[in-house]
């Protein structure tokens, strides 16, 4: 569904790229995620898939569509989450909705039905202008679905929303996953890329620096450990071990063996850090 071969881009048309001899596949259905901190080049690949900045250099296909020469056609199967919210402030919510179904040349969904979905069936008809920032990369979120995308670009989707939220946007991601729709997601946000994302993308100044599963990613990067409580002469001790050193793992199985264990749970390291020791940059760098 998307395909990207050798791309470069700079905003100055000279050596200094924002993005930098990137590719990558993503397939129908999938969900990968762009990850990297702020100005790593998140943002600018997502503009050049949906043709909002040109390909300057390399080769971008989406949904079939040469993006050199994308075709009307093309935005009637793209739906686009944008980071920062724009809508007209003042029409209402739902009149948002109405306004940007009626640019689309195929059938659209109900809008006070995705606007039920995002919880902001209360506030419809408020003007957008009155909406808070959570509240408005809501409705972001649900124009975005009003063409019932194949393709589907989300930057950021979370930002600005509360953990029960954060939730329900995963859940209705994972949905429209499930009903074949392709994601491209860009973020920050590593925690939700894990749960949501088939597999990660981790872009440093222009570049990736590796693409494979969370899980992958993980096992390859991440040192696992194991956490036992055990007893001890009545009290209670806590040891960690390192399932990389055979000197810990056989201390382990010493131990198991030797005194009463009350709990082990294993600990392996999360995407963002995985991420740090990859890139040397934290998230928010």
């Amino acid at each position: 569904m998307i395909k990207v071969r050798d791309l470069y881009f700079s905003y100055g048309r000279d050596k200094n790229y924002a993005v930098s001899g990137v590719s990558f596949e993503v397939e129908k259905g999938e969900i990968l995620g762009f990850l990297g901190p702020n100005g790593a080049g998140k943002s600018t690949m997502q503009k050049i898939l949906t043709g909002l900045l040109p390909v300057q250099q390399g080769e971008v296909t989406v949904a079939g569509h040469d993006m050199r020469r994308p075709g009307r056609d093309l935005f009637n199967k793209i739906g686009v989450s944008f980071e920062i919210a724009n809508n007209y402030h003042k029409l209402s919510g739902l009149e948002n909705l109405a306004f940007f179904a009626s640019m689309y040349e195929v059938p659209t969904a109900d809008p006070m039905a995705l606007l039920r979905m995002v919880g902001l069936e209360d506030a419809a008809t408020r003007r957008a202008g009155a909406y808070s920032k959570g509240m408005s990369q809501r409705l972001v979120f649900a124009r975005s679905m009003l063409n019932r995308p194949t393709i589907w670009f989300l930057d950021e989707p979370t930002s600005g929303q509360d953990p029960a939220m954060t939730q329900r946007v995963k859940e209705i991601v994972l949905e429209e996953r499930e009903r074949g729709v392709t994601v491209f997601l860009t973020t920050h946000n590593m925690q939700v890329a894990e749960d949501i994302c088939d597999r990660v993308a981790f872009i440093n100044e222009g570049k990736i620096v590796d693409l494979d599963t969370p899980r992958n990613l993980k096992l390859r990067y991440g040192e696992q450990f194991v956490i036992v409580e055990y007893r001890d002469a009545g009290q209670l001790k806590k040891q960690i071990f390192s399932m990389g050193a055979d000197k810990d793992r056989a201390a382990l199985a010493a131990l198991v063996g030797e005194r009463p264990v009350e709990t082990i749970h294993s600990q392996e390291a999360t995407l963002e850090e995985v991420f740090i020791k990859v890139t040397g940059r934290a998230l928010r760098g």
